[in-house]
């Protein structure tokens, strides 16, 4: 070989290696997703999802972190079709009958076989990726007699606070309205008025009120029957509980979908694909905490047979909610306003 022509192949194959290494030649395709923000945070799933996902899709995977799952869906009407997001991933069944009607989603027609939810909950647009129950979790070492039902909860000793979230910006916000309006039904205003009395903030997202429970600063907070979890598995304490609640426990099962105006569908497929699968489900029970919807690799950690198991799942339809959140939420507002 001519010494001209191995200097060049020499030289070439140097360049193309610094290349490899900075990315310049990778593949610029690039995946949006919009979610909450607690799931982009560097202990939440995302960066495990993330380098899982670009590790097999020879792409980028950009996330977008959004207050909560009602932020999320209200971002997601001011954008309209200007959005960037090629999937959404952090709204639950209590909003997809509103996230249809912006009509910026649609069926992604992927295998959902590997999927399974209480009450066998499906939809052709939306993809479960997890699922649990709203709960008052509390911590021990304030609180030796914790509410054992909303009733004791709503009425009970007003020196005992709780923090909560916001309906209008928070899904666990709104679970608990859906909550307590599934338990009381049209007393839901007087419910409101006697718990009212007991809650010290109402913050815009869960990330906001669980800071401040773990900080001592409330004894009891609006969180999930999973929550225990991460205090049992990560600080290897059992300080932390949710109180078990005899009318039962509302139910939240979060979904992902495509947005229709997306330039990466086909990414946007393999990506839901790749949620409902095992290098993504094992990452959910010790970074989300919560139960996985889709196929795990792995059985749960044991300290998740330890959390409150509901006697009842409570559970609105999304078309019952999309007909009557507004309502609903105005009906809290009047009330926690005064």
């Amino acid at each position: 070989m001519p010494i001209k022509k191995s200097l060049f192949s020499a030289v070439f194959a140097a360049i193309a290696g610094v290349f490899a290494t900075t990315g310049a030649f990778a593949s610029d395709r690039e995946l949006t997703v919009y979610t909450y923000e607690s799931f982009v945070a560097e202990w939440g799933p995302g960066p495990v999802v993330k380098k899982a996902f670009e590790a097999q899709c020879d792409c980028t995977l950009n996330w977008v972190g959004i207050a909560d799952g009602v932020a999320l869906l209200n971002r997601l009407k001011l954008e309209g079709e200007a959005t960037r997001a090629d999937v959404v991933l952090g709204l639950d069944t209590n909003l997809v009958t509103e996230a249809k009607e912006t009509g910026l989603f649609e069926p992604s027609g992927i295998d959902q076989s590997n999927v399974t939810v209480p009450g066998n909950w499906s939809d052709d647009v939306f993809i479960p990726y997890d699922y649990g129950y709203f709960a008052v979790v509390y911590d021990t070492d304030a609180l030796a007699n914790p509410p054992a039902s909303l009733k004791e909860l709503v009425e009970g000793d007003t020196n005992v606070k709780i923090a909560i979230q916001d309906p209008r910006t928070s899904t666990p916000g709104l679970g608990l309205l859906l909550w307590i309006k599934s338990v009381y039904g049209d007393e839901a205003p007087a419910a409101w008025k006697g718990l009212k009395q007991r809650v010290l903030t109402v913050t815009p997202g869960w990330s906001e009120s669980y800071g401040l429970f773990t900080a001592g600063e409330v004894p009891m907070v609006l969180s999930y029957t999973t929550s225990p979890a991460y205090h049992m598995i990560a600080e290897d304490t059992d300080r932390y509980r949710a109180a078990a609640f005899e009318e039962g426990h509302y139910l939240q099962i979060e979904v992902a979908g495509l947005v229709n105006t997306s330039k990466q569908k086909d990414l946007a497929r393999q990506f839901l694909e790749f949620m409902t699968g095992p290098q993504f489900q094992n990452a959910i029970p010790t970074t989300n905490w919560m139960f996985p919807a889709g196929k795990m690799s792995e059985p749960l950690p044991a300290a998740f047979d330890e959390l409150v198991q509901p006697d009842k799942t409570l559970l609105f339809s999304a078309d019952e909610v999309a007909r009557n959140r507004k309502a609903w939420v105005e009906e809290w507002l009047n009330v926690m306003s005064d």
